[in-house]
């Protein structure tokens, strides 16, 4: 008779304990135990959240080599219960540990099983009852993650139309469901007891503002509110914003933006042309936009221009040197300048404001961070099993991704969503732009040290974005590199790998919809390109993510500079402060989209900083160290950031690794 030692972590969550009886088999390479009993001297405590339980299980003989567990929960009458464990380590009788993670909710009475620790990839497998649990765990999770169609022309979702369809490892923790409820809730009970969510006129003026501003505020918000009619101020959101990958080199201006040099460079200072040829034009073009059909919102059209902003580089900042707000050069479609009438001037910008807003929310944010996370968790819990080393690597960057999208096209963009109703391009726009992003997104475009050199925007000053984001790409390459190097030593190690091809097939397919043109990979043939794509996904996870949603409430919660949608067309010119004021979102379009902003950039205390990974899925030492040299390099980074922000007036805080997530996850 042998004795096995097991000891079992239960994860430190609320409702992570069970009360049920719990059994274990044993699986190695010479044979299996018998279904033990978990029982300890506890009792029923010892599978306790944070408990850490210590048990035996007997066997006739040496199991050899452990691969394989099962585990199976049994409720009393009346007394079932969820249990999440963390992981099992067992101890052979000849001193030999295995680590067996788990990290998955039992909520049922069926035996589960989960492989030991070792990453496996398929043709690496040697045991038929090891190939037997792979396969099954992956028809498993091809009927509980199955693929939906959004919208004709948009990435494919999750089926699950609730968050409680869900399979539970998947889901908010209790912890973080319950906070995030109770920020939706709070966030619209002020301006509810104010009396402005039912109000549809326009503002009276500015200060009258300042009734919902003033329910919450934050350092950035308030320096908005001082700075927002700036012009440099205005340029800088193009760089440090929330929508900082939309200004490029102008290389020639557009035939359809006819900018003289007599309006941009008074008494002959310059010409367009040299300034073109250093180098320091700098076009936004919001050509997205164009043709669509804006929003009726409270029974009044609504308006949404689709711009062309030119900008100057000027030593040490950026500055707006025109504006056209319609794509088709006309008379009743002015270029404004700086040297317009005040209200001339702040009426453009605010038009290009709000047209960046459309942009931002529907591109830069949903499409190109949520919806492809939700593409790329899809297809790995699809097509990975959990002892891969390509899922250990990414699943930490899925966490909370697919239930946070199902509550955006609840929330937001459903017929009576939140964006559908009080948004410039809710409804039938909305999906027209989505569909025209996607057909326009390229692979360079979603790799930031490509996107950095297409557009043209490598010698920009004080573009922090761009400093910390390149920063940020290199450390994860770099991890990225050494961990699945060390699983695929050669090419052909990587075309074999069958489960690895269907996750990146998936995602050509449902992602991007087998467009090619987008350059997005069809397979992989090399490890160069593994790493590359990879890269890709964890920086758009986690990165990008924080860059364009952090910064929401920000930017937009003095509203005049960043409106919701605008409700006069734009002046030819003679504007003035009762024409903005009547031309702004009334007043309950207002609060909506501050209550939503709120809620978007409000995280919850469960947290997990990028790069930390208290679930862990590795258990060999070579990832293992290359992880804690990971979380080394993110703190130096943070450390740098911190002493660079210290001397800024606006502190760029967005891409700092100890303020944003694994995944997406608000």
């Amino acid at each position: 008779m042998v004795n096995y030692e097991v000891t079992v972590f239960t994860t430190n969550w609320a409702l992570a304990a069970t009360n049920n009886n719990v059994f274990i088999k044993l699986v190695g390479t010479e044979g299996e135990s018998n279904r033990s009993w978990l029982r300890g001297f506890k009792g029923t405590p010892a599978l306790w959240s944070g408990e850490v339980a210590h048990f035996t299980v007997n066997c006739p003989k040496s199991l050899g080599g452990l691969f394989l567990i099962e585990l199976d929960k049994q409720h009393f009458p009346f007394f079932a219960d969820s249990w999440y464990p963390a992981k099992v380590e067992v101890k052979s009788p000849d001193g030999q540990k295995y680590c067996f993670p788990i990290h998955r909710w039992i909520t049922d009475r069926e035996v589960h099983c989960f492989r030991e620790g070792k990453a496996v990839i398929a043709y690496e497998e040697t045991h038929n009852l090891a190939k037997c649990a792979r396969e099954q765990e992956l028809i498993g999770r091809k009927k509980d993650y199955c693929w939906s169609m959004l919208k004709e022309g948009l990435p494919y979702c999750i089926q699950d139309k609730s968050p409680f369809t869900l399979p539970p490892e998947v889901r908010f923790s209790f912890t973080k469901g319950t906070e995030f409820l109770w920020t939706a809730i709070t966030g619209g009970v002020e301006p509810f007891l104010k009396g402005l969510d039912k109000r549809d006129e326009p503002w009276t003026d500015i200060d009258a503002f300042d009734r919902v501003f003033s329910c919450r505020t934050t350092e950035i918000s308030e320096y908005v509110r001082e700075q927002w009619k700036n012009d440099a101020f205005f340029a800088s959101q193009y760089l440090n914003g929330v929508n900082p990958i939309m200004i490029r080199c102008c290389k020639a201006l557009p035939e359809n933006f006819p900018v003289t040099d007599d309006k941009v460079f008074l008494h002959g200072q310059g010409s367009l042309k040299e300034e073109t040829e250093k180098g320091n034009i700098f076009l936004c073009d919001y050509k997205n936009l164009n043709g669509v059909a804006p929003n009726t919102i409270n029974g009044k059209k609504q308006y949404l221009m689709a711009p062309l902003v030119l900008l100057q580089k000027t030593e040490d900042k950026l500055l707006p040197i025109a504006i056209q707000l319609k794509q088709t050069p006309a008379e009743d479609n002015p270029i404004f300048y700086p040297t317009d009438s005040e209200y001339d001037w702040l009426m453009a910008k605010i038009f290009v404001r709000s047209a960046d807003f459309q942009e931002h929310e529907l591109n830069v944010h949903l499409l190109r961070t949520h919806l492809l996370a939700e593409v790329f968790a899809v297809s790995l819990l699809r097509n990975v099993p959990m002892m891969h080393p390509l899922y250990k690597l990414l699943v930490p960057h899925t966490r909370y991704t697919l239930q946070i999208n199902i509550l955006a096209r609840l929330a937001l963009i459903s017929e009576n969503g939140v964006f559908t109703k009080f948004a410039a391009s809710g409804g039938e726009a909305m999906f027209e732009i989505l569909k025209r992003s996607l057909s326009s997104i390229t692979y360079k475009s979603l790799c930031i040290p490509e996107d950095i050199d297409d557009r043209g925007v490598k010698d920009i000053p004080n573009y922090y974005y761009k400093d910390d984001g390149l920063k940020l790409w290199d450390i994860i390459f770099k991890f990225v590199k050494k961990v699945l190097s060390y699983y695929y030593k050669t090419d052909q190690m990587v075309v074999k790998d069958r489960e690895l091809q269907a996750w990146i097939r998936d995602i050509f397919e449902y992602g991007f919809l087998s467009q090619e043109q987008t350059g997005i990979p069809q397979k992989f043939s090399t490890v160069t390109e593994l790493i590359k794509f990879v890269t890709m996904v964890i920086f758009t996870c986690s990165c990008q993510h924080s860059a364009v949603n952090s910064g929401q409430y920000d930017y937009g919660a003095w509203m005049p500079n960043t409106p919701i949608t605008l409700q006069r067309p734009p002046p030819k010119k003679g504007a003035s402060e009762d024409i903005m004021m009547q031309t702004l979102p009334d007043i309950s379009t207002t609060v909506k989209g501050l209550s939503t902003l709120w809620l978007l950039s409000k995280e919850s205390s469960d947290f997990v900083p990028v790069g930390q990974y208290p679930e862990q899925y590795f258990t060999e030492d070579f990832p293992c160290r290359q992880i804690k040299s990971f979380q080394h390099n993110l703190h130096m980074l943070s450390d740098e950031i911190n002493y660079r922000n210290a001397d800024l007036d606006v502190p760029y805080t967005y891409l700092d690794p100890a303020r944003f997530e694994n995944s997406v996850a608000i």
